[in-house]
Order: structure tokens, then C-alpha cells, then sequence
């Protein structure tokens, strides 16, 4: 049928005679149709040949015509590309992921699958299931087949779905319509109701012909799709004069009253039996909406615009080129010498705005400039209509701004006035948790499990959770992150005013030692065992006590230096007085053997070496540190989930435990000495009390490594200082208390005769 009207219109005359024109016959320059993709294509075969320009104001998937080359027809609408990404935008708007698709079972609809399908996975889009209607060509096959079921399998089990989209003619909304509703029991049809129609630009509304009592209540609330239009000034009032018996020889007028007012015209010269006949004065503004819309449909206004453009063209050729100028014949332009293929060039190049003000030119694909509309349709109670614009793609417009529409305006269907309609699979994992794969199943259907810890997630349906920044830490609900608190262990604090507490104690402790031996220092006591080695020991080990406060307030750059340099060498000095002392016994010890040769190494100059040699590779150790690896403060923001320990880095941890192991190796030489001149005859000999405190010294500093490598933060440093107060007190208790013991109990004791009584 299509290629017989499209041969009747460049042939027909008087008799239908294909390829040839008979008699005088006006030339045919350019079609405007169709409005499907098939009977577009079925018409190019033959007005290709002829070169006749083909103005389609119907749309189709922008890949169609790609394997035939370049078409000799012009698309009054925009490239569907667009619609395809307004779908897209829309669905992405309201988080609808999970949607159901009726399209036409054609090659359209496969073209629409083709290209919508990929855009759906790559924005996160599942198809919850996809239904091919058939293609019928007459509404009375919907009619009479309306119970077969065998059509299509539509299933509704999926309740989730909160949102179909449509694709293909307006024919497709009759069968929907037909099909759903003579369902027994109608538990279909209310699964349908509340859903959210998506309609793409081909599909309009119409109530004529047997479905003019039908209502349309399951799709209130559908959003479409339309070619961008604005209002031409003069058509509605057009509409409200026009009567069905200004056109002579066309019957579609004629139909088309018919059917909208349900009456007839009676036959000429046949009486009227009944009210039913039509007068030809009903007017075009009383119809409903569902039967005709006095505002200018997308198709109408493409084709009003191809209209005005045919006629754009052929002024500018007659006004260019004298040979072409019309000849005028009473009111009748003559269109002498005109060959259709002429008016191509012409149409490219075309540009004009319409009587609505609009732009209007083609693309290099020879595609309509503009956008679409969405709009929104309200059913009223008596089927009537009216559709609301609600938004707009306009490809001209800015980068996010291409796609807008006005939620306030939309009018939901029913049960969703206050609450927008939800589409999709399961309910959305909330801010805490992640997205899990359901195996077997689309990727729009998953599972929620919350995050692990120290990751969060802040938004809905996050696919992985992530970590807070390193100086934040997740919340309880993994939801959120809380600045972490920098901590230090300050003076303020109990902890460290128990500390600073004991180290202060110790040092005038120790004070008070040192101004008892130097009150005593003419006394046997004393001056035993060198008396400079133990006023000296006695002031390292307050500088010890002393030191450990340099562990405690907020790490300075100034103070990390001295930390670990201060505490390894005068703990050095402190250990090599100790080794000193030993040394001293076992030599003089020796020294009194008959014919020892040990008597000249007893005396001040070997302790004194003793103690400087000793401090002087611990200062070189230190120095090297300080040198090349110096410590520095730093900010620990992993250790201790909610907090930024401040603290002093050690710049080089070889480096450190090499002060820790000098001091060792001393202590060990200094345990083993003194063990081995425990129980030499001498009246005060200090070996035995240096044995046990070597044995403290050693048995702290060994814990501690075990201890510090465990602890973070407050108690790394909390172990630290507590060693070097536990230390040093071991060193000051074992080898003074004794001494003090005779010095303020037992002064009867520390005298020259007492001594020389003992020695005998």
C-alpha cells in the first residue's frame, strides 16, 4: 500500500500508469511523511530514485539509515540520540534502576533494544524484563484478540518495578490497555496501577474509533516524551472556525468528524431518521482532550515547520535565479522548469524563524535542530486529559543544564502524592553499608553488608566503602568520619603528673645523697671505692632522673633532639662510673697479691679513663644520630584508630638500638665484673650492691624492648619513662642505700678505727 500511494502521487493522472506521466501533470516536489520508520524507508525506495526531497516529521533510531548512506530525506525532529539520554537522565533523576520495557516487536523496536540496553549498563540501569508487542496493523485485530493470551506472556510478578517504558506507535497503548484490563479478577490491572509510564516522542493519546469509552486511569501520571513545540499565534483560533466541509475530495475531514462527534453525515438525498447526524457546526473546543487537543502536537508542529521550509526554499530559489521566477496565474503560482532534486542544496542551507519566533535550520545530518519536551499527563475523572510540560532537553544549553525538569509540577499516579515512586530491585543500601553482588542476578540486584572497619560509606548504594582520612576515624555507624584528637602525654594529666611526680622525687632524692656524701666526705665510707667515681655517678644519675622529664608535654623539635641523645649518654656515664668502680675493686684487689705488677694500674687515672672512654664512644654513636638521621616530631595517625599521637620520631630506629645495646654491652661487662669480685675481702665493698643493681638495670632494660615495640602512643612513651625511672633507681638503691644506712644510722661504723678493726 505504501509504494502504490507513494507511485500514485508522482504518476497518477486520470489513469494509474507508473513511470510515466500522461497529459498535463504538476511535478511533484517533495513528500512530507511518513511517520514511522518502516513507511519512511518504504517511500525512500521509490522517491530516492527521482530525487525528491523526503521530509519526515516521524522519528526513528538514528542507526537505521547508516548501512543505506546517505538518505535523501530530512528529519524535522532532533536526533533520537537525545531521547535516548533523556531517558537516561530521567530514570538517573529519580533513581530508577530497575525498569520494565514494552516495545514494538519491529525492526524499530530491535534498533530501540540495540541502543538503549548498553546506555542502561553503563549508567547503572537494569531491564527487569523486556515484553515485544506485536505488530497489528488494525485496532479491530486488538478487539477481536484481546483474550488471546498467546500474544505476549506479560508478567507481573515483578512487583518492583515501579517504572515501564513504552517504545513504538500509539497503537501500543491500545493493546496495553485491551490486554491488561481483560485479565480475570483484575489482580494485573492493579499491579499496574501506580506504575510510573515512560512514552517515548512517537506515542500520542487518542480516544476515537471502538475505544472511544475507554479510560486511560493506569497510566495517570505517565511522563513522555514530545518534540520541543511552542505555540503558533493563530491556530487555535484556526481550530475553533474550521468545519468539515471546506476541503472538497478529501474524506479525512470528513472521517475524522465522524468519529470525534459519533455522529454521520447522511447521504444526499436520504432523509435524517435520527438525532445521530452531523450538522458540520460542532465545535473542535468541545471535544475532550483524549479526543482532540487544541494545542499543537510535536508531529503537527514538525510538520507545520516542514511546510514553511519547503516553501523557504523555493523563495530563495525563484528569487535567485530569473529562469525559475513563477508565473502567476489568477491566484495559482506555475511552476515552470522546477526539478525536484534543485531544492536539496536549498533545504541544507535553509534558515529562518517560524511565525512562533523559533529558529529553525538542519544539521549536517540533515536533522532538525531543537530539543524535546517532557511532559506530564493528568487523567481526569470523565478520561479526559491534559498534559503539563515539566521539563525540557535542550542541547544547547550548558553542560549540566541540558537536562531539567520541575518534580513539583509532576502529578504522581495514585498512592504517591506525597512519596516519589520507587523502581528497583531492593531497597537501597543506606550510608554505613556496601553494595554485594547477588550471584546469578543483575548487577541492580545486591545485597547490603555493612562496612568493614575503619571504612565508611556517606552515600546510598555505595558499591565500596573507603577510609576515612588519616587524620579522621569511622564513626560507630560507619557512616561518618570524626576528626581524631591529638594526644601527647602531657604534664596535666594524671599519668604524667604521677611521673613527673616520681622523677622529681628521685632527683632530690639523689640530691639529698649527693649533699650527705659531700658532708661526709672525709669519711671511710665514702672516700672508699673513689670517692670523685661516686660523686660523679651521683650527679649523672640525677641528670638520668631528670632526663625522663624531656619524654613528657608536646614534642618540639628542639626537645626530640635532646631525647634520645641526653638519655643514651648520660645513662652511658652513668654505667661506665659503675664499670669504673667494679674495675677499681678487682684491680686493687689484685694489686695485693705478693709480686703482682698490678699495682700501677690502681689509681684515678684509671677510672677516670674508664669513664671518658666509655662516654666517648656513646657521645660518637649519638653524634653520627644527630648527624645523619636526627629526630624529628611527627604525627602518628595510624597506630590508634581514633587518634594522632604527637610524638618524636626517632629519625633512625638502627640507630637507636644501637644506643640500647652500647648501654647493654656495658651493663653485662659491668654485671659480670662485679659478680666476679662479689666476695673479695675488703670492709666496704660495693661489688655484691653492684651485682644486684646490674641485675635491676639489665632485667628493666630487657623488658622494655619487648614492652615499647608493643605499645603506641601515650603508653610507648609511659613505658619509657618508667624504665628510666626504674633504672635509674635500681643503680641509686643498690649501691648507695647501703652507704646511707651507715652514714645516718650506723655512724659508729664509718670510722678509722672500726675500719682498721675489720681489716684485722
Amino acid at each position: 500500500m505504501t509504494y502504490r500511494t507513494t507511485l500514485d502521487l508522482i504518476f497518477k493522472a486520470h489513469t494509474f500508469l507508473p513511470n510515466y506521466k500522461c497529459g498535463k501533470q504538476k511535478t511533484l516536489l517533495a513528500i512530507i511523511g511518513g511517520l514511522g520508520s518502516d513507511t519512511s524507508f518504504l517511500m525512500m525506495d521509490i522517491i530516492g530514485l527521482y530525487k525528491i526531497p523526503q521530509l519526515i516529521y516521524g522519528s526513528f533510531a538514528p542507526d537505521e539509515d547508516q548501512t543505506m548512506g546517505a538518505p535523501p530525506f530530512y528529519r524535522m525532529v532532533p536526533n533520537e540520540n537525545l531521547q535516548y539520554m533523556g531517558i537516561i537522565w530521567l530514570l538517573q533523576h529519580f533513581r530508577w534502576t530497575w525498569v520494565g520495557l514494552f516495545v514494538i516487536d519491529d525492526n524499530s523496536g530491535e534498533q530501540f533494544l540495540r541502543i538503549l540496553e548498553p546506555l542502561f549498563s553503563r549508567h547503572g540501569i537494569c531491564s527487569a524484563f523486556i515484553k515485544r508487542i506485536p505488530q497489528d496493523a488494525r485496532m479491530e485485530e486488538f478487539i477481536n484478540n484481546f483474550n488471546d493470551a498467546s500474544l505476549i506472556d506479560v508478567s507481573f510478578q515483578e512487583r518492583k518495578v515501579g517504572t515501564m517504558i513504552t517504545y513504538g506507535e500509539s497503537l501500543i497503548l491500545f493493546w496495553l490497555r485491551t490486554y491488561i484490563c481483560s485479565q480475570d479478577s483484575g489482580n494485573k490491572e492493579k499491579l499496574l496501577f501506580g506504575k510510573v509510564w515512560i512514552m517515548t516522542m512517537q506515542m500520542d493519546f487518542i480516544l476515537t474509533g471502538a475505544a472511544r469509552g475507554w479510560g486511560f486511569q493506569m497510566f495517570q501520571g505517565a511522563i513522555s516524551f514530545t518534540i520541543h513545540t511552542k505555540e503558533v499565534p493563530g491556530f487555535r483560533e484556526f481550530l475553533q472556525i474550521i468545519k468539515p466541509n471546506w476541503t472538497q475530495g478529501d474524506g479525512f475531514l470528513k472521517d475524522f468528524w465522524e468519529q470525534a462527534f459519533d455522529c454521520f453525515f447522511p447521504d444526499p438525498g436520504v432523509p435524517i431518521m435520527d438525532d445521530d447526524s452531523c450538522t458540520g457546526e460542532e465545535r473542535l473546543e468541545s471535544l475532550p482532550a483524549g479526543l482532540f487537543e487544541m494545542h499543537m502536537s510535536g508531529h503537527s508542529y514538525s510538520i507545520y515547520i516542514a511546510v514553511y521550509a519547503l516553501a523557504h526554499a523555493l523563495h530563495t530559489m525563484y528569487s535567485s535565479r530569473s529562469k525559475h521566477r513563477p508565473i502567476l496565474i489568477g491566484n495559482n503560482i506555475e511552476l515552470q522548469n522546477l526539478k525536484p532534486w534543485q531544492l536539496h542544496p536549498l533545504l541544507l542551507g535553509i534558515s529562518f524563524n517560524n511565525s512562533a519566533g523559533e529558529a529553525v535550520s538542519f544539521n549536517d545530518k540533515r536533522e532538525m535542530r531543537g530539543g524535546f519536551d517532557i511532559m506530564n499527563l493528568v487523567i481526569l475523572p470523565n478520561n479526559s486529559f491534559q498534559k503539563v510540560k515539566v521539563g525540557r532537553i535542550d542541547p544547547s544549553a550548558h553542560e549540566g543544564k541540558r537536562f531539567t525538569v520541575d518534580e513539583d509540577r509532576i502529578v504522581w499516579p495514585r498512592g504517591f502524592s506525597e512519596v516519589l515512586p520507587l523502581s528497583v530491585c531492593n531497597e537501597q543500601c543506606h550510608p554505613g553499608y556496601q553494595k554485594k553482588m547477588k550471584e546469578g542476578e543483575k548487577f541492580c540486584c545486591y545485597d547490603c553488608v555493612q562496612c568493614l572497619d575503619g571504612k565508611i560509606s556517606n552515600q546510598t548504594d555505595m558499591d565500596d566503602c573507603f577510609k576515612c582520612p588519616e587524620d579522621q576515624y569511622a564513626n560507630k555507624d560507619k557512616n561518618g568520619c570524626i576528626p581524631k584528637v591529638k594526644t601527647f602525654l602531657s604534664y596535666e594529666e594524671p599519668l604524667g603528673l604521677t611521673l613527673t611526680s616520681a622523677a622529681v622525687s628521685f632527683s632530690l632524692t639523689t640530691a639529698l645523697v649527693l649533699g650527705m656524701f659531700i658532708k661526709h666526705r672525709d669519711t671511710p665510707i665514702v672516700k672508699a671505692n673513689n670517692r670523685d667515681l661516686s660523686y660523679t655517678l651521683l650527679i649523672s644519675l640525677l641528670l638520668c632522673f631528670l632526663s625522663s622529664l624531656l619524654f613528657l608535654g608536646h614534642p618540639e623539635k628542639v626537645i626530640c633532639l635532646l631525647q634520645q641523645a641526653a638519655f643514651g649518654i648520660i645513662f652511658s656515664v652513668a654505667v661506665s662510673c659503675v664499670l669504673a668502680k667494679t674495675t677499681i675493686v678487682y684491680l686493687a684487689f689484685m694489686a695485693t697479691k705478693p709480686g703482682s705488677r698490678m699495682k700501677k694500674w690502681v689509681g684515678r687515672k684509671v677510672s677516670y679513663s674508664i669513664v671518658i672512654g666509655c662516654s666517648l664512644v656513646q657521645i660518637g654513636i649519638c653524634t653520627v644520630w644527630l648527624a645523619a638521621f636526627p629526630p624529628f616530631p611527627d604525627l602518628d595517625m595510624h597506630s590508634v584508630n581514633e587518634e594522632v599521637i604527637v610524638q618524636c620520631n626517632e629519625g633512625s630506629v638502627t640507630m637507636f638500638y644501637c644506643v640500647l645495646g652500647y648501654m647493654g654491652l656495658l651493663a653485662m661487662i659491668s654485671f659480670i665484673v662485679a659478680f666476679l669480685a662479689r666476695k673479695l675481702p675488703d670492709t666496704f665493698n660495693e661489688a655484691k650492691f653492684i651485682t644486684f643493681s646490674m641485675l635491676a638495670f639489665c632485667s628493666v632494660w630487657l623488658s622494655f624492648i619487648p614492652t615499647y615495640l608493643s605499645t603506641r602512643g601515650k603508653d610507648m612513651v609511659t613505658v619509657e619513662i618508667f624504665s628510666i625511672l626504674a633504672s635509674t633507681a635500681g643503680l641509686l638503691g643498690c649501691i648507695f642505700c647501703p652507704k646511707c644506712y651507715i652514714i645516718v644510722l650506723r655512724p659508729e661504723l664509718n670510722s678509722r678505727e672500726k675500719l682498721i678493726r675489720r681489716k684485722h
